[in-house]
């Protein structure tokens, strides 16, 4: 199956392609700025990137659109659907808007939404369970994974590194529950 990601993000197209086999991904070279992220949450997020992958990418081939983020619950379940755009550093805000507080419970949520050259819509959505570390630890991954520390781990993504995350992961489980909608 060929597909266009309707991102710039080279690291979430790394992780699509390991999760998605037998997928032909490649990001939407767009001649026009991405749709913004402001749905109300990561579904509508995910459904206008690929509305947009649809409109701007070639008629022959899958959209996909993905939105994801970290919740936490001590912060209302905030940065959510903001976690790339919370701040010029989302760790270090995150770290201090946790220090001293004890419930450091977190969940990392991923939404994806294919757009068939037909019009059908299929999505997955993947959820990985998980705590706020109390120091950055570890080198690999990408954003908030240096603090992420999975149900069951005692080692934060970026420790645990890219083979475990491309397993397991919160994009992960959205790409095998996207494969699961389409029967492969």
């Amino acid at each position: 199956m060929r597909a266009r990601l309707a991102s710039a993000n080279a690291h979430k197209l790394g992780e699509l392609r390991t999760a998605l086999p037998g997928w032909e991904l490649r990001l939407l070279d767009a001649d026009r700025p991405f749709p913004p992220e402001d749905g109300p949450g990561y579904y509508e997020n995910a459904r206008a990137k690929a509305a947009f992958g649809r409109e701007a990418g070639p008629a022959d081939e899958w959209a996909l659109g993905e939105d994801s983020g970290i919740e936490v619950a001590a912060l209302g379940g905030a940065p959510g659907i903001a976690s790339a755009r919370w701040a010029d550093d989302g760790v270090a805000r995150l770290l201090a808007e946790l220090e001293g507080v004890e419930d450091r419970r977190a969940r990392y949520v991923c939404e994806l939404v294919a757009l068939a050259p037909d019009g059908l819509e299929l999505r997955g959505t993947g959820v990985l369970g998980g705590s706020i570390a109390t120091a950055r630890r570890g080198s690999e991954g990408f954003g908030y994974d240096p603090v992420f520390v999975p149900e069951g781990e005692s080692r934060t993504v970026a420790e645990l590194g890219d083979a475990w995350k491309a397993r397991h992961s919160h994009r992960a489980r959205a790409a095998r529950a996207l494969r699961a909608a389409l029967g492969t």
